[in-house]
């Protein structure tokens, strides 16, 4: 498991990650989602060791990643964004240069360049020089070095970018392939991805955590309920005794097809009524045609969560007009010709080359 606690980071007067804190389980495949800006990369470079945090633990199985650097880079495995490759090797050559640096030894260290390989599906291009490939391609040589140790952690940003439909099919079967034993933490723009793969996800917005929850509650945290739908073959039904017995639940609407019948519920996020509300239904003898709770899709979900704007105070909005005025007065100009000429001064000797030209 991996854990981190209370983890920030600032860039000069902009802070990135403020106050951070989750955990991802062995076996757990969470996506961490958010918009440009919102700190995703910055939380995971921090997580892998490519940037230090101002403050905060990041903890491997309880054990803080700063105590023995080294080794917790070798129990983490990071694709990220920008795939960092060397163009000028063949891809069997980096991938060796990889886990010789890891330094992965014989017969294990052809073992796994056999798994990835194979796993990547790069044996067309085992040979090919990097330069060469195609942005999918790339991609899965990226991912390649990432699995090429055989991590307990995975974090992957964007592991699907350039890929094509089968590529990505692929790809992600690899990754819940490898979720079943691995920690996997994965970062995507892609909703339907993080659908396909998560059971649960963390969203970033402004530096800070603003969900981490299972992907069926996600729901909740936009209008506090759920809607379910219940079909029914009965003339005219009546709740109103089941409706008294729950009473944080409510019928929305009910509209009448002939013997079928269309109801809507209402209940509070945390509370699942379908199993009370078809054993009350199979109790009246009704037959149920359909019953399922409705949900949001992920990407409308994502925009009400992160559009979300806090208005700033008053003070916060003013511009520091002192500061700026104080920086503007002490810039000096490196180039003499941005300065208009100033007419009390002698011209410049520019070594006789100021001649009138005729």
């Amino acid at each position: 498991m991996i854990e981190i606690k209370n983890l920030s980071r600032s860039f000069g007067r902009i802070k990135a990650v403020d106050d951070v804190s989750f955990a991802v389980a062995n076996g757990e495949i969470v996506g961490f989602l958010g918009p440009n800006g919102a700190g995703k990369t910055t939380t995971m470079r921090m997580m892998v060791g490519y940037l230090q945090p101002e403050a905060g633990q990041i903890e491997l199985d309880g054990v803080s990643v700063f105590a023995d650097p080294l080794a917790a880079s070798a129990r983490i495995g990071y694709l990220p964004e920008h795939n960092p490759l060397y163009p000028e090797m063949a891809v069997g050559e980096f991938l060796r240069y990889i886990g010789e640096l890891r330094r992965l030894k014989e017969p294990w260290l052809s073992q796994r360049l056999e798994f990835v390989r194979e796993a990547c599906a790069l044996d067309e291009v085992f040979r090919q020089r990097i330069s060469t490939l195609s942005k999918g391609y790339r991609q899965r040589v990226g991912l390649a070095q990432a699995i090429l140790h055989d991590p307990e952690v995975l974090i992957l940003d964007e592991p699907t970018g350039g890929l094509d439909p089968n590529q990505i099919l692929e790809i992600r079967e690899l990754i819940r392939e490898l979720g079943q034993a691995k920690t996997v933490l994965l970062s995507s723009h892609i909703m339907q991805e993080v659908q396909a793969l998560c059971s649960r996800v963390i969203i970033i917005n402004k530096g800070r955590v603003i969900v981490d929850d299972q992907m069926e509650n996600l729901g909740s945290y936009i209008c506090g309920y759920h809607k379910v739908i219940l079909e029914i073959e009965a003339e005219e039904p009546d709740f109103a005794p089941w409706l008294e017995e729950y009473p944080e639940a409510s019928l929305e609407s009910r509209v009448q097809n002939g013997p079928v019948a269309l109801l809507h519920f209402l209940a509070p996020a945390e509370m699942d009524i379908r199993k009370d509300l078809s054993a009350y239904v199979a109790a009246q003898g009704w037959q149920i045609v359909s019953i399922y709770q409705e949900k949001q899709s992920l990407e409308s979900i994502f925009h009400e969560l992160t559009s979300q704007e806090e208005e700033l105070p008053a003070e916060e909005l003013q511009q520091p007009c002192g500061e700026i005025q104080k920086l503007m007065e002490n810039l000096h100009p490196v180039d003499s010709d941005l300065t208009a000429p100033d007419p009390e001064l002698p011209p410049p000797d520019n070594g006789g080359n100021n001649k009138e030209q005729p």
